[in-house]
């Protein structure tokens, strides 16, 4: 649950009287997590973080191959052959005391032959293999900062998962509260009304009150084992497993110093900008790998033969010869169809569009900035307020309910005063969940990670 709808909270705890029937009954043996514990749960366990993990180790495998072309190549082959029909030549008949007229068929070569060599190879000069081996270093950098920002965004869903499983169970408990309430109010009518201080329908109308919020009981602790297994999935833990949080929601303020420095932070360590500013490299390396195919290929070679040939399979390895050659191989590519001239533009298109969409990721990313701190300030501001009307929500509540007790208010103004004591505590809690989670916005906007997901691969 990565977001709790303001009208969610509002709906569920203020209707009539706001209250559940009964507490949620966890498992004596649910798994108990605190914040930090979700988090390094999700760190090790998460599919979505474990598959970015073994993308970046792909990008790495990549960089060794891209070296592997620059160095040499070295094969070993071995070939027999069997001559069915041998080949032949013709020589003039005069060779064997014929007319020259006639050519006579002469076989070639053996009934059996045996080849045994090594071949090595060695680039001297290739510009494509140099320059890829740059641009897959520069690939292996962009997968790293990639799973970074996977997990520097497991964690941002994982806390604010947490906090929204954190307001479920407070808006569970604050209901139950409520309907505690409700009944010990219900109670003195009824007595009240057997001394004959109010009338039977200052009963009914408590009653109804009660009643009527029994099905918000219900859906309040369907709400918060919604949320519950929504922290499970994100955290990668099985579906059978029962957990429960640990902790309160309570107000953490942010840190003032990162605040201020903001906007510099999200030009450094944002990672979906360093991942596309790595992105832009790449692209411009495959533009120079793509114009130095119009540059020669030089390569050395050198190779060893152990050969025999023989008309009987008696083949032993004093009838071996070696022979061995080393050179150079020179390549220029003179005309390909227009193909490279054809491969550069598009590689050079490829640079032009990665450079307008880190553009307007920048952009993007400054607005969302903006809205996060926004959001903080807000949110900051209703708690200050919101702090002082819950303070005189309680006070009013225990005023009117004194009052009532001693017959001089009515049972419209309980209602009333337990109304306005619950929302004033919803508006409160939804005040610090919304701080919360847009505390973890903004860490994920400035590539920030809490300590403790640092420590847990």
């Amino acid at each position: 649950m990565n977001h709790i709808p303001r009208g969610y909270l509002c709906t569920v705890l203020c209707a009539a009287l706001l209250l559940p029937a009964r507490a949620v009954s966890q498992n004596e043996h649910a798994r108990s997590l605190s914040l930090e514990d979700a988090v390094r749960t999700a760190v090790r366990n998460n599919p979505e973080l474990k598959s970015a993990a073994f993308d970046a180790e792909k990008a790495n495998a990549r960089v060794r191959e891209a070296w592997g072309y620059t160095m040499p190549n070295i094969s070993v082959s071995g070939q027999y052959a069997r001559a069915l029909k041998k080949q032949v030549f013709y020589l003039p008949g005069v060779f064997f005391g014929m007319s020259p007229d006639i050519s006579v068929p002469v076989e070639i070569g053996s009934t059996h032959s045996v080849t045994l060599g090594v071949q090595a190879t060695q680039i001297l000069f290739n510009g494509a293999v140099f320059v890829g081996v740059g641009a897959s270093q520069i690939y292996s950098d962009a997968a790293q900062e990639m799973y970074q920002g996977k997990r520097i965004e497991i964690v941002s869903r994982v806390r604010k998962a947490y906090y929204g499983a954190l307001v479920a169970r407070e808006a569970r408990a604050l209901m139950q509260q409520s309907l505690t309430n409700a009944e010990d109010n219900l109670r003195n009518v009824r007595l009240l009304r057997q001394q004959g201080v109010l009338s039977e329908y200052d009963e009914l109308r408590a009653s109804v009150g009660v009643e009527n919020i029994r099905p918000m009981a219900i859906q309040a602790e369907t709400n918060e084992q919604l949320a519950l297994d929504a922290l499970r999935n994100i955290t990668g833990l099985p579906p059978g497993d029962t957990i429960a949080v640990s902790g309160a929601l309570a107000f953490e303020p942010y840190d003032a110093a990162v605040l201020a420095a903001s906007d510099e932070t999200l030009e450094q360590t944002n990672p979906n900008l360093r991942a596309l500013r790595l992105q832009k490299d790449v692209t411009e390396a495959f533009v120079s790998a793509e114009r130095s195919n119009y540059l020669p290929t030089l390569v050395a070679f050198g190779n060893y033969q152990y050969q025999t040939q023989k008309n009987t399979f008696n083949i032993s390895t004093n009838d071996f010869i070696a022979s061995s050659m080393v050179g150079l191989n020179l390549s220029f590519n003179l005309f390909s169809g227009f193909q490279t001239s054809a491969r550069v533009e598009q590689a050079e298109t490829d640079v032009w569009k990665t450079e307008a969409t880190l553009t307007n990721t920048e952009n993007n990313l400054r607005t969302a900035l903006r809205a996060a701190r926004g959001t903080l300030e807000q949110a900051r501001k209703r708690l200050d307020a919101q702090d002082k009307n819950v303070e005189t929500a309680e006070r009013g509540y225990k005023i009117v309910t004194t009052r009532f007790l001693a017959g001089s208010a009515t049972q419209l103004e309980v209602n009333d005063a337990q109304l306005a004591l619950t929302q004033a505590k919803v508006n409160r809690m939804q005040a610090i969940y919304d701080y919360l989670s847009g505390s973890a916005d903004l860490d994920l906007l400035l590539g920030r990670i809490p300590p403790y997901a640092m420590a847990t691969e």
